[in-house]
């Protein structure tokens, strides 16, 4: 079933109100919280953009849909009555964020039993905001609004590839397996988050390899992906919801050949 106009009017405004809330600390010296020093593991900033945004965001949802689930990354999981569950991570990148760079965005994603079937990927600074529903992509901006198409590629030799890091998200067999793609491709670049699947929906990127996603980092990417006529799924080629290890790819050629090669 597509999804109707008022959820589709109701996501909008779950993204704009996390802009709202979001844009004032951007670029100011805000405190920040280290989450994975309590576990022992690597450094995981998190900020009061981070922690409000989600919070505003819940609050409409509990208000105005009582019965929707709400799956954040910082405040947990609320357990859906009707199948349908809000999936919210207000600050991606969050590393980007605290070093004034764009390369972030507030993810948004409406998943029907278990399925994503609305994504949002909004940079509120920018103030572009890519949304995939109902079987195609399309760019927000103040003036325009234009529909999304990747690009052919025949060939990882012609291939962009790109990553959010080369090594921070990768194990060591992962870093490996990463490193046999790279060599194949044409041109490769790092940092990005959230947004470089934007552009692979824009048709500037052709495959995007990354790994250690949860299922809020991952949501929102799938209908923006595949509604752009990309194809997103783990390193072996099967559906992704949960996160973990992601390809992308503009071309279903260039995903075939980098997923042999992370085989091995």
């Amino acid at each position: 079933m597509p999804i109707d106009p008022d959820t589709i009017a109701f996501a909008h405004k779950l993204a704009d109100t996390s802009g709202e809330v979001i844009r004032p600390y951007f670029r100011q010296r805000i405190e920040i919280s280290d989450k994975g020093r309590a576990q022992g593991g690597v450094f995981d900033p998190v900020t009061a953009a981070d922690k409000g945004a989600e919070e505003a965001i819940r609050t409409i949802i509990e208000r105005e849909r009582p019965d929707d689930g709400i799956l954040g990354e910082e405040f947990g999981q609320k357990i859906s009555k009707n199948g349908r569950t809000w999936v919210l991570d207000p600050v991606d990148g969050t590393r980007a964020f605290i070093t004034g760079r764009h390369e972030w965005g507030s993810l948004i994603a409406l998943e029907e039993n278990g399925r994503a079937t609305l994504g949002i990927i909004d940079q509120p600074v920018l103030r572009e905001r890519f949304i995939g529903v109902n079987g195609k992509t399309e760019l927000l901006t103040a003036s325009t609004r234009t529909s999304l198409r990747v690009k052919p590629c025949a060939d990882l030799s012609e291939a962009v590839l790109c990553a959010t890091h080369p090594d921070a998200y990768f194990e060591f067999a992962e870093r490996e397996a990463f490193r046999r793609v790279q060599c194949k491709v044409r041109m490769s670049r790092f940092g990005g988050d959230c947004y470089i699947f934007g552009a692979l929906a824009l048709g500037f990127i052709d495959v995007i390899v990354e790994s250690s996603f949860h299922r809020w980092d991952v949501a929102a990417l799938i209908p923006i992906v595949e509604g752009a006529g990309g194809i997103i799924t783990n390193w072996q080629g099967n559906p992704c919801p949960d996160g973990g290890q992601i390809l992308a790819a503009g071309d279903v050629r260039v995903h075939a050949q980098a997923m042999k090669l992370l085989g091995g």
